[in-house]
């Protein structure tokens, strides 16, 4: 067997700081793995799972607690009807590309519907 490329035989690697840790490529045998050691950790999130929607359908509106609990706070709102329309709009899509509704686009939300 070859010699890990990472830590050049050595079962571990330092950092900047002087602090030694396990090589993550040999897991510290110092010899080189057939599997690869560094785990891929792209599409981790789970609204990177979620089935896709036909292009044509649409949603009647939202779908997740949080993103039903806001629609129904901008329905209750003193905003005109096509405010309001669009902002529900913007709940659903957001939840379609995102898979729930996040805090940050729920304060987004919440401040749009402040009175000036």
């Amino acid at each position: 067997m070859e010699t890990c490329g990472i830590c050049g035989g050595d079962r571990f690697i330092t950092n900047s700081f002087g602090n030694y840790t396990r090589c993550p490529m040999c897991h510290g045998t110092g010899r080189k793995n057939d599997e690869g050691g560094l785990r891929d950790v792209t599409k981790t999130k789970p609204s990177h799972h979620l089935p896709k929607t036909a292009p044509g359908a649409k949603q009647s509106g939202p779908t997740t607690f949080d993103g039903g609990r806001l629609a129904k706070e901008v329905e209750a709102s003193g905003a005109s009807t096509e405010a309001k329309a669009k902002l529900v709009r913007e709940i659903v899509e957001h939840e379609g590309t995102h898979g729930k509704c996040t805090q940050t686009f729920m304060k987004k939300v919440r401040k749009q519907l402040r009175p000036a």
